[in-house]
């Protein structure tokens, strides 16, 4: 049987989602890609900093340990929709993979060196990559059936959504994440047009609030149609289920809606047969502060003032899609 990437939860990024590049990239920007090409060679045994989503990286990949033998074969997750397990299976024990981080980058391959050395600087087991010298590195998702998909260029976000993959791109400036739980990946989600679709903030943009609250109401029973990141947060459940007992994922939703329309959101959850570990329905208040004080290795939202007001705090990523990115 042929290596499949199947069954794990795939993570596609770019080189400098996961390092710090920014100052090798104002080469680049101020002169051109041979200046930048001697540059990193230059510092090719300098391990680059860490970068936004380092940490996400991290604590996702700790997930292939030896974990307790379960029923599920080892190297497979649980199947979609299960529910999760109060408790950890006990008896043997096996090394399961089930996380991929593949390198996927515009740089050129002898640039790709650096950002490989410096994986393994970090101990990071990354043993796949792609490097495209400038090319659109987005089409390779579908052949690794990525899960998520990071990158500072909003080309390449917008491609790769437009494709049905969950993809942010990812503000370079934005804080990095928190030490304090060294144990937890934490996640937080906003809902429309993330999770969720765009259909009842396209009510609000057209109609206004009472219009937006209405329509909540009189659908309350109605799931809210797919999001583009729902297949994201289906793989997070997915993974949990399979944890080991060092390592465990809590997830956020983050969004601006309110009562009474909070009850869609939930419900809509509770039919996906996924729960959140916190709900946090601010009114349009400030998500800045709130997620602050949670923690996320990384936070997703479809409208650029939130990312900027939660990149002060958290690593952002701006997910380019629905009404308010232009999306007909």
């Amino acid at each position: 049987m042929g290596v499949t990437l199947d069954g794990k939860l795939v993570v596609a990024i770019s080189s400098r989602a996961l390092f710090d590049f920014e100052e090798e990239n104002q080469v680049f920007e101020q002169t051109d890609d041979t200046a930048y090409m001697r540059l990193q060679l230059e510092r090719l045994e300098t391990p680059a900093k860490p970068g936004v989503a380092f940490s996400m990286v991290r604590k996702l990949l700790a997930f292939n340990t030896a974990t307790p033998r379960s029923p599920i074969a080892c190297g497979s997750l649980p199947p979609e929709g299960a529910h999760f397990a109060s408790g950890r299976p006990g008896g043997e024990t096996c090394t399961e993979q089930h996380v991929e981080v593949v390198i996927l980058s515009r740089n050129d391959p002898v640039s790709g060196l650096r950002v490989m050395k410096s994986a393994a600087h970090y101990a990071l087991p990354i043993i796949r990559c792609s490097f495209t010298r400038g090319e659109a590195p987005w089409r390779y998702l579908k052949p690794l059936r990525a899960n998520l998909f990071l990158s500072t260029h909003l080309s390449d976000v917008r491609a790769a959504l437009a494709a049905g993959v969950p993809a942010a791109q990812v503000y370079p400036q934005s804080a990095h994440a928190s030490d304090a739980h060294p144990y937890e990946v934490r996640i937080a989600f906003d809902g429309d047009a993330v999770l969720f679709s765009d259909e009842a903030e396209r009510v609000f943009q057209t109609q206004g609030l009472n219009a937006f609250q209405q329509h909540e109401l009189d659908k309350v029973s109605l799931p809210l149609p797919d999001g583009p990141f729902k297949p994201l947060l289906v793989a997070l459940h997915r993974l949990q289920l399979a944890a080991s007992p060092q390592m465990r994922i809590r997830t956020a939703l983050v969004t601006a809606r309110s009562a009474p329309a909070h009850e869609r959101a939930i419900r809509t959850l509770m039919n996906w047969n996924i729960a959140v570990d916190e709900a946090m329905f601010l009114g349009g208040l400030d998500k800045g502060e709130f997620l602050r004080e949670f923690e996320p290795d990384f936070f997703f939202d479809d409208q650029t003032g939130h990312i900027e007001s939660a990149a002060r705090h958290v690593p952002s990523g701006h997910v380019a899609s629905g009404v308010r990115n232009g999306d007909s």
